[in-house]
């Protein structure tokens, strides 16, 4: 279980935006790339056999780039003009990422608005939930909003569910003892969404089950 007391030498300002900044560089590269190629081959006076494959990765890779992009905007950035954001509206931003991965979700946020803190902390647990599902499962999103606030639950189940030890120390709130700063940003980022909200972070793993719980007050 995790809180969100405040631990020293952690990024901020420049530090913070340059490893969100490399992580999105990360995410965008691998379908900048394919359609990249995709282009060269159509391009390509001997591979006029393969257009039909090339046209097909660029469309597949070209829906990927605009998925991320868009997921990136609420789960990082403040340039979207939406001040409150739907469930559905939401939820397709989060299974437009998911779309042929191993993992199968499902979607039970509650109707009604969200605001951008609480939009941000849920798109980024959903997506570290089904990132606990490398080799698949079930990953299952739900939000309850009581009295004192909202509660975002993210649970994953499958045969390696798992949390890589930097996604853990990110979500504890910790500095990045070893590893990759990739992997560790996201849920860092989970962890000081909530802790700016006045909410807390909870994490639960054991084999072949992770959850995560964020609460953000009213």
């Amino acid at each position: 279980m995790t809180d969100t007391a405040a631990p020293s030498a952690l990024p901020d300002g420049q530090a913070l935006a340059a490893l969100v900044a490399g992580k999105l560089c990360h995410d965008f590269i691998s379908p900048a790339g394919a359609i990249s190629s995709g282009l060269d081959l159509l391009k390509d006076p001997s591979a006029q056999d393969m257009r039909d494959d090339a046209m097909g990765l660029i469309e597949a890779s070209a829906r990927k780039m605009v998925a991320l992009v868009a997921f990136a905007r609420v789960a990082f950035g403040a340039s979207t003009s939406a001040e409150r954001f739907s469930g559905p509206e939401l939820g397709e931003l989060v299974a437009a990422l998911s779309e042929g991965g191993r993992a199968t979700l499902d979607w039970r946020v509650e109707g009604g608005d969200y605001s951008k803190a609480e939009a941000r902390a849920l798109v980024n647990l959903a997506w570290l939930t089904l990132a606990a599902l490398p080799s698949g499962g079930a990953a299952v999103v739900s939000t309850r909003r009581g009295e004192d606030g909202l509660e975002i639950t993210g649970l994953a189940e499958g045969a390696r569910a798992r949390l890589k030890p930097e996604a853990v120390a990110g979500l504890a709130g910790q500095p990045l003892a070893e590893g990759l700063q990739g992997q560790w940003i996201q849920p860092y980022w989970l962890w000081l969404t909530a802790r700016d909200a006045g909410g807390s972070l909870d994490t639960q793993a054991e084999e072949g089950r992770v959850s995560l719980i964020v609460h953000m007050p009213n």
